[in-house]
């Protein structure tokens, strides 16, 4: 292959590759991109990665479809007092919890007597935190004359029972995005409401307020502006409304710093502290410096967060819990319904780890899982747009110029190999560091393009080279040959074989005087213009064979047996032919002669001969030798194309003339000669009007009137002085009229030259 070729393979190459980069890139960054690399590559990855441990400071008590039943109460839990959930409040502070989210509206009074045991019990623990509801609705605008020039979309947050708002520890909503049906997100901050912190966020500072004085250390060292209005110990942080009030300042300050985050770790570390305190120091960090909106990382299918009884709290024990399982020390406790057996459970969502048995994670095991990853930091990580982009364009660069560069047999191995070591190489991101790089589309979109047009390329390249080998070739043998050769069947002796055919002889007439005026350069030159001129009409009535012996031309239309055809194709080419030459002596006054044709039809030799290595193309057989010879006739009896009566037999539209018939040197027969003069729609009427009078006088001669048949080529003659066969019969019978001897049969004429 030419340093040319192998550039511009490698050029190919590059661009295919571009292609699919920059499709991928597209198609990865656009809403159907990012929608099919959700619902596919993030669910492969969490069903490859599996169940993980959540971490031990989050636990979940639950409301299922049995609670009420072992309470002794209603089914519905909204008909339940609600000194049920201030003995739970209680028996949690008792057994050590951290914190405690209710994942439940208290929206409406009930008994008061209740309503005030609950509150007390949730102002005494001074760690709980409720749930409160993000509503919205379309808000018309209007002009200064009242006139509606559009809408906005107004959200607020509705609150649980006021005195259960002055009790709480904080406040918080917990709205989920659903994608198709399905949860992947959370919000920690929701800036809809004024970046107010949501359940998972708020419980993560009601439970990080144990190093509230290191965390107010490292604010100051940061030198915040508005920390003078914050509290300055845990016990002036207060209820929920100055909790809100902290959280929403701490994270403006600190979002809005984009060098807030490098600082905090740095500070973090210039002092010695537990491992516990730099934890929460780094989750508090991460919390107000990280985004609003984050992919949650879930642990595992339903359950996989340690998940208590209502009931078992309630009456301290449960024979299916060890005491372990009630321990709560440090551990931040969500409460509300959370069924593992129930499919139809009322607080449900859609993961990929939703069960075979249709059972979903609930809306408070989600929150507990949201509120675990913020402890630990290990929300999923994506790269950012641009890092996305690169990502997508190198595999596709990649991916796209290995598949069209590299050979079938061995690009499909190294383009699967390198598919999934990038496969493992993000499971491999996902499972230690919870990085989610693109796979849908690099996998399942790119790498089979890739394959594809890689594949389809080079098969095209191939079948280009393999044409343009056969079209080299072509220059030599025939097509056929040719073709068969460039697919690989290079035995010679498969061409070999005996065929009909209808062979055409010529040669270029004063070829050696031609030789003797010229350089050699010069006549190189003018005999590849000489062939080439010839060729066209071969080429265009599909000639199977084309054989050149210096300045002569063999060729021959062939078939498997006779065929009238072959014989047609080869008598228009042959006509065609002698149009073509004499423009050509329009171009080169040195060929003064007009062309000189054989046509003889039968069977002959097709393939190579010669030896040592190597051969050419030849035709072989008596059809051959005689379509020489009688092209060699032209000379002597002064026509251009001569045909035996078996080439011309059956083909209609042609002007034909008898000149008689031949015996050639070694031949033991005469052959009968027709002339071919033109198609009888294009031939003149003097032609047709020869033809007869040509007719009429060579009957004479073959009846030995040789006074009288003279007389008949004179007259001939002197209206057409250019016809070659009557001034050779006129010769023949002045010859006989003089006393030489007469012909034993005058229909056959010996030849004693070639």
């Amino acid at each position: 292959m030419s340093t040319g070729i192998k550039l511009s393979r490698v050029r190919n190459g590059i661009i295919l590759g571009m292609l699919i980069g920059l499709t991928g890139t597209l198609l990865g960054l656009s809403g159907v991109g990012e929608t099919f690399d959700r619902n596919i590559g993030l669910s492969w990855l969490f069903h490859m990665r599996g169940e993980i441990t959540p971490p031990p400071e989050v636990a979940v008590v639950a409301i299922d479809s049995r609670t009420g039943s072992q309470l002794g109460l209603s089914d519905l839990p909204r008909e339940w007092p609600r000194s049920i959930h201030a003995r739970l409040v209680d028996e949690l502070v008792r057994r050590g919890a951290s914190a405690i989210v209710f994942d439940m509206y208290f929206n409406t009074p009930r008994l008061a007597e209740d309503d005030l045991a609950f509150a007390r019990a949730v102002g005494d623990a001074d760690r709980v935190a409720l749930v409160e509801l993000v509503t919205g609705k379309r808000q018309p605008i209007s002009d200064a004359q009242g006139r509606h020039t559009g809408s906005v979309w107004i959200e607020k947050l509705v609150q649980p029972l006021p005195s259960l708002v002055e009790s709480a520890k904080g406040l918080g909503t917990f709205p989920l995005p659903k994608v198709d049906a399905a949860v992947y997100e959370f919000w920690a901050f929701k800036d809809s409401v004024g970046d107010a912190p949501t359940l998972p966020a708020v419980a993560l500072q009601i439970h990080a307020l144990t190093v509230y004085p290191e965390w107010r250390s490292l604010l100051e060292q940061l030198e915040i502006p508005e920390l003078e209005t914050l509290a300055h110990t845990v016990e002036n942080v207060g209820k929920a409304q100055q909790l809100r009030v902290l959280m929403r300042t701490l994270r403006r300050a600190l979002y809005n710093d984009p060098a807030a985050s490098t600082k905090l770790a740095k500070l973090e570390g210039t002092q010695d502290r537990s491992p516990e305190t730099q934890r929460l120091l780094k989750s508090l960090t991460r919390l107000y410096t990280g985004n609003a909106q984050r992919y949650l990382n879930f642990y595992g299918p339903p359950g996989t967060i340690r998940t208590v009884p209502y009931h078992a709290l309630i009456h301290g024990s449960d024979p299916n819990l060890d005491a372990d399982a009630l321990d709560f020390r440090g551990k931040t406790v969500f409460a509300g319904f959370s069924d593992l057996y129930d499919p139809g459970q009322p607080d449900r969502f859609y993961t990929m780890f939703t069960g075979e048995d249709g059972v979903d994670l609930s809306g408070v095991e989600i929150a507990a899982t949201a509120f675990g990853n913020l402890l630990t930091d290990r929300s999923l990580k994506l790269p950012g747009t641009v890092q996305t982009g690169l990502i997508l364009l190198a595999f596709g660069i990649l991916m796209g110029s290995l598949a069209y560069l590299f050979p079938a047999v061995t690009g499909v191995p190294v383009i699967l190999t390198l598919a999934v070591l990038y496969a493992l190489l993000a499971q491999w991101l996902f499972n230690s560091g919870d990085y989610w790089i693109p796979i849908a589309t690099p996998l399942l979109a790119q790498f089979p393009a890739a394959l594809f047009l890689g594949l389809s390329g080079q098969y095209l390249l191939e079948r280009r080279r393999g044409q343009h080998i056969s079209e080299a070739l072509g220059y030599y043998l025939p097509e056929s040959v040719a073709r068969d050769l460039t697919e690989n069947r290079s035995d010679p002796n498969i061409f070999d074989k005996v065929v009909y055919s209808t062979c055409l002889a010529t040669d270029m007439s004063g070829f050696s005087t031609i030789a003797e005026q010229l350089p050699p350069g010069e006549l190189a030159t003018f005999l590849n213009d000489y062939f080439d001129t010839l060729a066209q009409p071969l080429k265009r009535h599909h000639v199977d064979v084309t054989e050149f012996r210096a300045d002569a031309i063999m060729c021959a239309w062939t078939s498997e047996q006779a065929d009238v055809e072959i014989r047609r194709k080869a008598v228009l080419a042959a006509l065609e032919a002698g149009t073509a030459i004499d423009e050509f002596r329009e171009r080169h006054d040195l060929l003064k002669s007009s062309l000189r044709i054989g046509l003889e039809a039968g069977p002959v030799y097709i393939g190579h001969a010669g030896g040592g290595g190597h051969f050419v193309f030849s035709i072989v057989g008596d059809s051959a030798n005689t379509a020489s010879r009688i092209e060699g006739l032209n000379k002597h009896i002064g026509t251009r194309i001569l045909a035996t009566h078996a080439v011309v037999e059956s083909i209609d539209g042609l002007l034909l003339r008898p000149v008689g018939s031949f015996q050639f040197v070694g031949k033991t027969d005469g052959l009968p000669i027709i002339e071919i003069l033109a198609l009888k729609a294009s031939a003149s009427p003097a032609q047709v009007e020869l033809t007869k009078r040509f007719a009429e006088a060579l009957d004479c001669y073959h009846e030995a009137r040789w006074e009288e048949a003279a007389n008949e080529f004179e007259r001939i003659l002197s209206d057409y002085p250019d016809d070659g066969p009557a001034r050779f019969y006129l010769a023949r019978c002045r010859q006989f009229l003089a006393g030489a001897p007469q012909p034993d049969d005058p229909h056959v004429i010996r030849m004693d030259a070639k």
